[in-house]
């Protein structure tokens, strides 16, 4: 028996110092990263610029990987089923891990525990905006022409899971309007039909919209902050447009598998850190409207709960249909 326990006591320790030894090698292959949403997304952009940053400080290259499809949630669970063994990173959004949850009862990962937070690193706010040939140029507008013809007014969005479908309900609890919900499988269809006057409105992230807008392609009613938008300074607020407190942004930060070792998840996260912080970095995203950002683990962790149970509130508070989802 004391011969068997010194035998485990062994091959403990040979494991350990397998692990160890593993975790000392790393990087000694290409990490992947993967992306929930299609490419030419902002989540895909982020990904991309923050892969070829990395694998430029750990000397492997970074390949990102887009695997669309349910809202971002089939992407998501491929990282929540990762290898915890550094390899793997993800891009997560408000639609993956803040709104999934709250309308999806049968989510297939719980998205506080199930993954390991890296970083924060970008928000990008919403912009409510019309096809040009919708005829409204105001807030006001649009309220009373649904008004008058209830559910004739259609916006877009990616699914019931994504932020932008929370974010027109929460306008219609608002306002008192009730419009037509189309969804579609990507944003960029989704755009390109607003454009065409096949749909009338949607909310959508502000970098992705703002080039439409500039050419006056689509018109900007209203953006989702608590104050005007450099990049449109005379487009108003939804506050001073009349709705109020309603502000929407998209939440973008970087996830591991669960387990993924500390010492590895730290050194990305002190490395994504530096990047974030580099004036490349911060115009590239600007140029996407997005905000570049960065924080530790354990913030990001924290935020992503506290974004959880805030549009969690929202969302029961506006009486729309919220569930709890995945093992929460």
């Amino acid at each position: 028996m004391k011969a068997m326990r010194a035998a485990l006591v062994v091959v403990a320790m040979m494991c350990g110092a397998s692990a160890a030894n593993a975790q000392s090698k790393w990087p000694d292959h290409p990490l992947r990263f993967i992306v929930p949403l299609p490419a030419g997304s902002a989540a895909d952009v982020m990904a991309r610029l923050i892969g070829q940053k990395l694998s430029e400080r750990i000397g492997q290259p970074v390949i990102a990987e887009n695997r669309a499809g349910a809202s971002g949630i089939l992407g998501a669970d491929v990282v929540a089923k990762g290898a915890p063994d550094g390899y793997m990173l993800g891009i997560a959004t408000s639609t993956t891990h803040v709104t999934a949850p709250i309308f999806n009862a049968k989510l297939p990962f719980d998205p506080v525990n199930d993954f390991v937070p890296v970083a924060v690193v970008g928000t990008s706010p919403y912009v409510l905006v019309a096809s040009s040939t919708l005829p409204v140029k105001t807030v006001a507008d649009v309220v009373a022409l649904a008004k008058a013809k209830p559910r004739t007014i259609s916006y877009s969005s990616v699914g019931q899971a994504s932020l932008a479908y929370l974010a027109m309900e929460l306008f219609s609890a608002k306002t008192g309007a009730e419009f037509n919900h189309v969804p579609y499988k990507t944003s960029t269809q989704a755009l390109l039909d607003l454009v065409e006057g096949r749909i009338d409105m949607q909310f959508g992230i502000l970098g992705t919209s703002l080039e439409m807008i500039r050419e006056g392609k689509l018109k900007a009613l209203a953006v989702a902050m608590d104050k005007r938008s450099e990049d449109l300074p005379g487009v108003p607020t939804m506050a001073e447009a009349g709705v109020k407190d309603f502000e929407v942004s998209l939440l973008f930060a970087v996830m591991m598998p669960p387990k993924t070792p500390n010492e590895i998840v730290t050194r990305i996260s002190d490395n994504i850190r530096d990047i974030m912080a580099e004036p490349e970095v911060k115009r590239a995203l600007a140029g996407q409207a997005i905000i570049a950002t960065s924080s530790t683990p354990i913030e990001a962790h924290d935020r992503i709960q506290r974004e959880v149970a805030l549009w969690r509130g929202l969302a029961a508070k506006a009486g729309l249909v919220a569930e709890a989802g995945g093992r929460n």
